[in-house]
């Protein structure tokens, strides 16, 4: 390289932190960074992109060629965030030209020809278009907004550029930037349960410390060990994290796996620490087993019991991703088989599932009997009736106990009935509004089926009033409990 363009990148100042520079020295194919608000991260993806391209083996005409993905989950965020802090390291003036049609950025200097494609997630076609790709490596930005299959798949199209005719990679590999998702994320499973070979994962500390809630005092404080503070006004998080609220505090400042909700809760009448079991709960034996199903391509379905005395108990959950109802009622039939052998159950789903699919004509309740679950669709699919159904047990109180009691287990359940199944907030400027009918998400569908299993198994009637209480779930329905075939 000669000296003008040692001079050119002399003007570049980065010097890494702690855990940035661990990240720099792995070569393992996928590896990401954790970490709060304002601890270089999105800078060190640039850089670590900018010096492969340096180090890049060159071609038999002496030129350094690579070819990159940048991806974020919304154009939006991509033009803002994303492509700004590139363009702020790499500007058009000294590196090359950004193609706003294209949105690539190709990059000139010395011997090194490098190419960067930002690419979101969010159009017609996007994600088809990052499937047919031919590269050197990709950056994900923001990583716990993207599904684990767009990850896995752009693993299948790095190492493709340049050909071996040009000299072949050098290095190759996906890199993963990201603020702390939830405990339920692909993410945490694979960086703190799984730790699978050819995965590193980096965690920096956060910007400030949460003491818990019983500190005397100020909960939230500095951390010491945070990172890139040089970097960053003086009291950056403490000034932040005024009026924020502890889950948001922990999460972007405190660098702790979270979640943070914005809207408001379907059901603020659960609480955890009262409605989650703390010990492991057994079907009771005799009683009949409700099922609620609700359908799509992210099908999902509640298992639950009410004992003698009235107490509810939701003793599983199966939810999938991508699977067609054929596939889920086979998986449904096994796991009744295998769990909960003898019982009567009652199967209710939403009663949508009655559409015959302009495919076969069958409808998902034709489908789940043809796999041996003879379900039925639930007696109503109104919304108030439907969450009501199951606000009632949440609030009632039975033999000095909670109304109604989840396994721990239920975690996709637990989570989407803490507040991630919630309305979404509609943005008006000056007041709090929020949407009539709950945002859909990966939590609205087994809420939704819980609410079909409630209201099928009789909740509804005891919310018209129609009783006292709970009534049993053959007084309600207009035929007999089956036994699942066989």
């Amino acid at each position: 390289m000669n000296t003008q363009h040692e001079r050119l990148l002399q003007r570049i100042r980065y010097v890494a932190s702690p855990t940035l520079a661990r990240f720099h020295g792995s070569d393992a194919f996928y590896r990401g960074v954790m970490g709060p608000v304002g601890s270089g991260k999105s800078t060190a993806m640039c850089m670590e992109l900018m010096q492969r391209a340096q180090r890049q083996r060159p071609g038999p005409d002496g030129l350094r060629r690579t070819r990159f993905a940048v991806v974020r989950n919304t154009y939006r965020e991509l033009a803002d965030t994303t492509l700004k802090t590139w363009l702020d390291w790499f500007p058009e003036d000294l590196f090359g030209r950004y193609n706003q049609s294209g949105m690539t950025h190709a990059v000139r200097f010395g011997d090194v020809r490098m190419e960067v494609m930002f690419r979101s997630l969010d159009r017609p076609g996007d994600v088809k278009k990052l499937l047919s790709l031919e590269l050197t490596g990709a950056w994900f930005n923001e990583c716990r907004e993207m599904p684990k299959a767009i990850v896995d798949a752009m693993g299948d199209r790095v190492e493709r550029f340049p050909p071996q005719r040009l000299g072949g990679c050098s290095w190759a590999g996906v890199i993963m930037d990201t603020n702390p998702p939830d405990t339920d994320h692909w993410w945490y499973r694979l960086a703190e349960e799984e730790q699978p070979r050819g995965w590193a994962f980096f965690r920096q500390p956060g910007g400030l410390r949460d003491l818990g809630e019983k500190a005397e005092g100020q909960r939230f404080v500095p951390d010491p060990r945070a990172e890139n503070l040089a970097n960053l006004p003086e009291g950056y998080y403490a000034k932040r994290m005024a009026g924020k609220p502890a889950d948001h505090v922990r999460v972007y400042y405190c660098a702790q796996y979270g979640s943070v909700q914005d809207g408001r809760p379907v059901f603020p009448e659960f609480h955890p620490s009262v409605h989650v079991a703390r010990e492991p709960l057994r079907a009771v034996p005799g009683s009949c087993l409700h099922v609620g199903l609700d359908f799509g391509l992210t099908p999902a379905a509640v298992f639950g019991q009410r004992e003698p005395g009235g107490r509810w108990l939701w003793l599983g959950e199966l939810v999938a991703e991508d699977m067609g109802m054929t596939r889920f009622a086979r998986e449904l039939h096994r796991v009744l088989a295998e769990r909960w052998p003898g019982l009567e159950v009652l199967v209710h789903g939403d009663p949508a599932g009655g559409q015959r699919s302009q495919v076969d004509e069958r409808t998902p309740f034709d489908i789940l009997r043809a796999g041996g679950v003879d379900a039925r669709p639930a007696p109503s699919n109104d919304p108030l009736l439907r969450r009501e159904a199951v606000a009632l047990p949440l609030t009632r109180m039975v033999d000095g106990g909670p109304g109604l009691l989840v396994d721990s287990k239920c975690r996709v359940l637990i989570k989407g009935m803490s507040g991630a199944y919630r309305y979404r907030r509609v943005e008006l400027a000056g007041e709090e509004r929020y949407r009539d009918e709950p945002d859909k998400n990966r939590y609205s569908h087994v809420c939704d089926a819980a609410q079909y299993l409630m209201i099928g198994a009789g909740e509804g009637g005891a919310v018209l009033g129609r009783s006292d209480g709970p009534r049993p779930a053959r007084a309600e329905n207009h035929y007999q409990p089956f036994r699942r075939r066989s």
